[in-house]
């Protein structure tokens, strides 16, 4: 084992939600060390500007980049539709953002080419997800829309029941009426809503979870370079936050569907 194989993956987001990222990977390299950083303090990046998520990505990636880490994941779909090619350009590790895996695997996945996409209003603005998937999918009928309630009914917990079920049938019906095949669930937030995402959308509908098929190419980018982490001992986890630690590990928790301790603050320009 090299000194880089014994780095952290880095990984941030504008919050919690980057957690349904942190929770695939480990699940995937349950020997890596793992540092997150959610960057509290200015959350929500999604109805921010390209310039203003860009500037607050480069905070977000400079802080990780002096613990060491070995490979930074953008684990927002903001920040990867806006400020993933600069990063790529600015730093010397691998930088892995959550699109491009999630529009992948839908390409693969669909078989009619009618392919869903929901998320933040800035994601779904950018229009990284539409260009991701004709990349992949030549000729691809993609329809998008944006879910702003669905941020703070999973951070609320209000993950079923008639509530959770009344607004996604609201957000999902001109894409069901499109006649979709697939669905992207493009902010990394929506994985907790799953559940009634799939019951809304119904068994012909498949979802794609970015932050599963973002945890694939964290694997095969870390064993592609040889510096996976096989020591046997534990590995070091820890959370970074750049306002309330107490307010995240309470609402982390119901993302990792465990407590989060040792949350530390950091200062952030």
């Amino acid at each position: 084992m090299t000194d880089v194989d014994a780095h952290a993956i880095g990984i941030f987001d504008s919050g919690v939600g980057g957690l349904t990222v942190y929770r695939r990977i480990i699940e995937r390299l349950p020997r890596e060390n793992v540092v997150y950083l959610g960057d509290t303090a200015r959350v929500p990046y999604g109805a921010k500007s390209a310039e203003t998520v860009e500037r607050y990505a480069r905070n977000c990636a400079a802080i990780l980049i002096k613990r060491g880490i070995k490979l930074l994941v953008v684990a927002c779909n903001t920040a990867s539709a806006f400020a993933l090619d600069i990063l790529r350009q600015e730093l010397d590790i691998p930088v892995i953002g959550v699109v491009e895996p999630g529009a992948q695997s839908a390409a693969e996945q669909s078989r009619t080419g009618c392919i869903g996409v929901i998320g933040t209003a800035g994601t779904i603005a950018s229009g990284a997800y539409q260009e991701a998937i004709e990349t992949h999918f030549p000729g691809a009928d993609i329809y998008c829309t944006s879910c702003p309630l669905f941020v703070p009914l999973a951070e609320e917990g209000w993950l079923t029941g008639t509530v959770p079920e009344l607004v996604t049938q609201q957000y999902l019906s001109p894409l069901l009426d499109a006649g979709i095949d697939t669905l992207v669930l493009g902010c990394t937030h929506y994985p907790l809503l799953k559940a009634v995402i799939a019951k809304v959308a119904g068994d012909h509908v498949v979802l794609v979870d970015s932050a599963e098929a973002t945890s694939r190419v964290v694997e095969e980018t870390l064993i592609g370079l040889g510096i996976t982490r096989e020591a046997s001992g534990a590995p070091e986890r820890y959370f970074l936050v750049t306002d309330g630690p107490d307010t995240f590990a309470r609402t982390g928790a119901l993302f990792l569907g465990n407590p989060i301790h040792g949350v530390s603050w950091v200062d952030v320009q």
